[in-house]
C-alpha cells in the first residue's frame, strides 16, 4: 500500500510539473517608466510590483508605442501595429485589423481558458470586439478611456451592464473570480487597467495619502508640473499595487504562484510631466520617455530572482516571449516582427539568439516622427542622435559628431517607416454592425459623425455622447457595412428633459425605416466633477437611460445609418450616447 501511495505521489507530481503556466499579464494606462518604487521613484511606494522583479526579472530598456491602443494591439499580435491598421485612439483608427491573430487566438487553441477584463481600445463592434479576438469572457470597455470610475456602465461580453465599485478594484474582482473558476485548468488572464489615465478619480484612502504630500521628486522642469495631477496619478499607481498584491495573494491561496507566468507593464510614458528618471518626453512622443516603459515578469523556478534583463525588447516581443515559455505554438498568420526574449530572460548568454538580441535595433512611431534605438543610440526622424549611455536626457544632439552612426541608422530609419506607411495604407473600413455571431452591435456617439446644430461633448470621442439636437434637419450618421440580414430590436441610451417627451426619432438604413417617440424624460446631472481630483478635459457622462425605438429590418452590404428628428416638440431632443442593435 505504502508502495502504491508512492507511485500514485510522483504522477500526480509529474504531471503538476508538467501543467502548462498560467498566464497573468498586467497593463496599466498612462503609466510613466518613473511611476513606480521599483524604478527609484521615492514619491510612492509599489511594493507588489516591486516584488515581481525581485522574484523573478526587471527589464532595464522595454519599450511600447507612444500611446495606448498600439501598444495594446502590438501585444496582441507580436507585430508592429501600423500593420494591423491601427493609427489613431478613436472614430475607427484604434481597430485591429480582422485579419490578424492575436495572443489570445493561439493561447485558447492550446486549451487555455481566456479571460480580458479592463480598456480593450482595438474595437468594439463583433468581430473586433474582444469576444471576437480570442477571449472566452471580457469585463470592461472597449473605448480608449471612459469617464467615470466609480460603478459605471460596461460592458460584460457585449451586455450593457453596471460596474460594482471603483473601477480598478472590479476588473480585479472579476479577475480573481476567472482565476478561481479555472483554476484546475491553464488560464491566460489580460488585466489592462486604465488607470492612471485621465479623469482622475481614486478612492478616499489613496487620495488622502497624497493630496497634502510634499514630493521628494519632481519633473525637470518643475514649472511645467501640476502638482496635483501628478498627486493624483502617484495615488492611482498605488491603487494599482494594492490590485497586483491582491492577485499575487489569491494565486497564491489557490496554489498556482510556481505554475503562473505573471508580468506587468505600461502602454506609454506618463500623462503629464513628473519625475520621470530625467528621460526626455512623455506620452505621445518617440523621445526615450514617450517609449520606455516597466516590464517585471515572475515565474517561480523557471526565472532566477533579481534577474536583470539588459537586452532591448519591446511590445511586439511579449507574443513569441510567452508563446515559448509556456510551450504555446502561434497560430498560423502573418510573420512576426516580435522575437522571443526568453534566451536574456533566462541567462543564455552564451547562445547566438542572445547575441542576436544585443544588436537588434527597436522602432518607434507616432504622429508622423519616428526614431530608432539601439543598444547605445536614439536616432529620430528630425534628425538629431543622442548617445543614450552617456547621455540618458537626451541633452546633446551628436549627428555632426558621428556621421557614420548617423549614416548607419538613417536608413534603417527610413527604411522602416516607408515599410510601416505602406502597411497602413488607407482606412476604408466601414463600422459593422449586425454580426451573425453577436447578439448585440453597439453603434457609439464615439464613432458617429453630428451635423447641423449637434455638437460633441468632448473634442476626445472616446466616451463622448452628443447634445445641442434642436431641429429637425440635424442627425447622426454613422457609416457601416451590415454583416448578415436580420430583425434587430434598436435601443438608445439617452437623457432628454420634460419638454423633449412626444418628439418624433426616425432611424434609416438604406432602405428600411423605423419611427418612434420619446414618451418619457429622463434627466440626469452631469457626473464626475464629484470624484475628480483636478479638473479633467474628458467628458463628464450621465445616468443613461434606455429608449426602447422599435424594431427595423437591416439587409446585408454597406449603407450609412442615420438618427433623426422630424418632428421635435420644442427645446432639444436628447442628449445621445449609445444604440444597441439587438438581433431577433
Amino acid at each position: 500500500m505504502k508502495s502504491l501511495c508512492v507511485f500514485l505521489l510522483l504522477i500526480f507530481s509529474n504531471f503538476a510539473w508538467a501543467r502548462s503556466p498560467n498566464v497573468v499579464i498586467f497593463l496599466s494606462d498612462d503609466q510613466g517608466w518613473g511611476d513606480l518604487s521599483v524604478s527609484g521613484n521615492q514619491n510612492l511606494a509599489t511594493p507588489h510590483i516591486d516584488s515581481l522583479a525581485a522574484d523573478g526579472a526587471k527589464f532595464d530598456r522595454f519599450y511600447v508605442c507612444p500611446v495606448c491602443s498600439p501598444t495594446r494591439a502590438e501585444f496582441l499580435t507580436g507585430r508592429f501595429h501600423q500593420r494591423g491598421g491601427v493609427y489613431s485612439t478613436s472614430a475607427g483608427g484604434e481597430r485591429l485589423d480582422l485579419d490578424e491573430v492575436t495572443i489570445a487566438d493561439s493561447f485558447r487553441a492550446a486549451g487555455y481558458a481566456t479571460g480580458a477584463f479592463g480598456k480593450w481600445h482595438n474595437g468594439m463592434q463583433y468581430p473586433y470586439h474582444p469576444n471576437g479576438r480570442g477571449f472566452d469572457e471580457f469585463y470592461g470597455f472597449c473605448s480608449g478611456h471612459w469617464g467615470n470610475y466609480f460603478s459605471p456602465m460596461l460592458d460584460h461580453n457585449g451586455e450593457i451592464v453596471t460596474g460594482e465599485g471603483f473601477l480598478i478594484d472590479d476588473l480585479t474582482d472579476r479577475g480573481m473570480a476567472f482565476m478561481e473558476e479555472h483554476r484546475d485548468a491553464p488560464f491566460f488572464l489580460y488585466l489592462p487597467y486604465n488607470t492612471p489615465h485621465a479623469p482622475m478619480q481614486v478612492p478616499d484612502e489613496y487620495w488622502d495619502r497624497f493630496k497634502d504630500k510634499e514630493l521628494a521628486q519632481r519633473a525637470d522642469k518643475p514649472d511645467q508640473e501640476d502638482i496635483d495631477f501628478t498627486r493624483a496619478a502617484l495615488a492611482m499607481c498605488e491603487n494599482i499595487d494594492w490590485n497586483v498584491g491582491r492577485v499575487l495573494k489569491k494565486l497564491a491561496e489557490l496554489d498556482l504562484a510556481e505554475d503562473t507566468i505573471v508580468l506587468y507593464f505600461s502602454d506609454n510614458g506618463p500623462n503629464a510631466w513628473r519625475w520621470n528618471g530625467g528621460m526626455k518626453g512623455r506620452k505621445g512622443s518617440v523621445d526615450e520617455g514617450g517609449v520606455r516603459s516597466p516590464l517585471v515578469m515572475r515565474w517561480p523556478g523557471k526565472i532566477k530572482e533579481g534577474t536583470t534583463v539588459e537586452v532591448l525588447g519591446g511590445t511586439i516581443d511579449l507574443l513569441p516571449t510567452l508563446a515559448e515559455l509556456a510551450g504555446v505554438t502561434p497560430l498560423d498568420s502573418a510573420p512576426l516582427d516580435g522575437v522571443s526574449l526568453v534566451p536574456a530572460i533566462l541567462g543564455q548568454s552564451d547562445s547566438p539568439a542572445y547575441a542576436a538580441l544585443t544588436k537588434r535595433p527597436y522602432f518607434s512611431a507616432w504622429n508622423n516622427k519616428a526614431s530608432v534605438r539601439t543598444a547605445q543610440y536614439r536616432y529620430g526622424n528630425d534628425g538629431l542622435l543622442f548617445d543614450m549611455i552617456a547621455d540618458p536626457g537626451q541633452t546633446r544632439d551628436l549627428a555632426t559628431d558621428l556621421p557614420k552612426v548617423v549614416a548607419e541608422l538613417k536608413p534603417l530609419l527610413t527604411d522602416w517607416s516607408g515599410e510601416m506607411k505602406r502597411e497602413l495604407g488607407e482606412d476604408a473600413r466601414p463600422f459593422l454592425v449586425g454580426h451573425p455571431d453577436s447578439v448585440i452591435t453597439q453603434v457609439p456617439a464615439r464613432d458617429g459623425v453630428p451635423h447641423g446644430n449637434i455638437v460633441r461633448s468632448c473634442k476626445h470621442p472616446n466616451d463622448s455622447y452628443f447634445s445641442n439636437w434642436i431641429s429637425p434637419d440635424d442627425e447622426i450618421t454613422w457609416d457601416v457595412e451590415v454583416v448578415a440580414d436580420g430583425e434587430f430590436e434598436v435601443r438608445i441610451l439617452h437623457t432628454c428633459p420634460e419638454s423633449s417627451v412626444g418628439t418624433k426619432l426616425e432611424l434609416s438604413c438604406g432602405d428600411a425605416r423605423l419611427t418612434g417617440a420619446i414618451s418619457e424624460a429622463h434627466e440626469s446631472p452631469l457626473l464626475g466633477a464629484d470624484q475628480d481630483r483636478v479638473p479633467r478635459t474628458e467628458s463628464y457622462t450621465q445616468h443613461w437611460e434606455s429608449l426602447i425605438l422599435g424594431t427595423i429590418g437591416l439587409k446585408a452590404g454597406p449603407a450609412r445609418l442615420r438618427l433623426r428628428a422630424p418632428e421635435i416638440k420644442a427645446g432639444t431632443v436628447m442628449d445621445f450616447r449609445l444604440m444597441l442593435l439587438r438581433r431577433l
